[in-house]
């Protein structure tokens, strides 16, 4: 088969690839036909992070299942089946596995970072790390749905469900790329009234607005903490997201929240975050919650947050746009698509797809 591999540090090459087979009745063999790059990857390629070579990267991926072991085929998972992949591999014996708390296993494999991925034509997985998709949806688009969890899972943790949603009084999203944008499509089908996106690119604060945000906060353009007031009456939002992870959306979320606050931090920081006392105090006095949030998973494995994406995209209202998506290329072009990141400013998702 072809795949994307990595050998090293800023090496990267399409090339023939030994195709994995299935060896164990559980596992499903899968056609991959589109796959997200994940910024978690760049530095696997251009830093050499990677935690061995060489390797096939990749786990934000859907594609069409080309065999399935007996085991497999028992649980419902059929050759021709259409199917996203689960990447998270947890041990299932750790005290966290045991609790449901699988994100936070610390024994886990994960598909395509350590052990072989997706940007190949073919993956092996285990039956478990699949979910089965309606036919109608995309594969563009059932490539999101990884990313998709893992915006609902922080949603979730800050206790933001379809019971609490309709009832709150405002939400806010900082960050308006991927994750930021899905996190604002769950808080409207969750059924949150009001949704603030809040960045600092315009045209991408205008797909919040399309995709579900009913207010947005420009920072380029606006004081941040005047328009929050003016959108809230004064008392700050009720829920914050954080899906940029930058040291200046983090300490914007204390400001911004309201007394009594839920904040999510969702994205992963990549510099080190520093607050003034004063900025530190604010949790004290607002008495706001504030919680981390890693992955996407619940039990029973893989969670209701990928039960909830898979009918979201099944009846349509999680929705998908091409401004979603930055650029898209065929998987012999990974070089290429990789290359963005260094001479372009990326802003959305870059698939690779594979219609071998």
């Amino acid at each position: 088969m072809k795949a994307a591999v990595v050998f090293g540090k800023n090496d990267i090459r399409f090339m023939d690839w030994e195709e994995p087979q299935i060896q164990r009745p559980d596992e499903v063999k899968i056609r991959v036909r589109a796959c997200g790059i994940c910024r978690s990857d760049v530095p696997r390629v251009f830093a050499g992070t990677a935690r061995y070579y060489p390797i096939i990267l990749g786990h934000e991926f859907s594609g069409i299942v080309e065999a399935a072991g007996e085991e497999a085929e028992k649980a419902g998972i059929r050759p021709g089946d259409h199917v996203a992949g689960v990447p998270l591999i947890p041990c299932f014996q750790c005290p966290d596995c045991a609790a449901g708390n699988y994100s936070l296993c610390k024994q886990y494999s994960f598909i395509g970072s350590r052990q072989q991925g997706a940007y190949a034509e073919f993956v092996v997985v285990p039956v478990r790390n699949v979910v089965k998709l309606d036919p109608d949806v995309p594969f563009e688009k059932a490539a999101l749905i990884e990313t998709a969890t893992v915006a609902l899972h922080g949603l979730f943790l800050a206790g933001l469900d379809e019971k609490t949603a309709p009832q709150a009084a405002s939400v806010a999203v900082t960050g308006v790329g991927t994750i930021g944008l899905l996190a604002v499509q769950w808080a409207r089908i969750l059924g949150a009234k009001r949704i603030t996106a809040i960045g600092r690119d315009g045209e991408r604060l205008e797909l919040a607005r399309r995709l579900g945000a009913t207010d947005t906060i420009n920072t380029r353009e606006e004081d941040a903490e005047a328009r929050a007031a003016e959108l809230t009456g004064g008392v700050g939002f009720s829920y914050l997201f954080d899906s940029a992870g930058a040291p200046e959306t983090i300490r914007q979320c204390f400001h911004l929240a309201a007394n009594k606050a839920h904040v999510c931090l969702i994205g992963t920081p990549t510099a080190d975050v520093t607050f003034s006392w004063r900025e530190w105090e604010l949790i004290n006095r607002k008495e706001f919650n504030l919680t981390g949030s890693w992955m996407s998973y619940s039990a029973p494995f893989p969670g209701r947050e990928w039960e909830y994406a898979v009918a979201a995209m099944r009846d349509g209202s999680l929705l998908f746009e091409e401004a979603m998506l930055h650029r898209r290329f065929d998987l012999s072009q990974v070089r290429e698509a990789f290359d963005c990141f260094e001479n372009e400013k990326v802003r959305g998702r870059i698939l690779l797809t594979n219609d071998r």
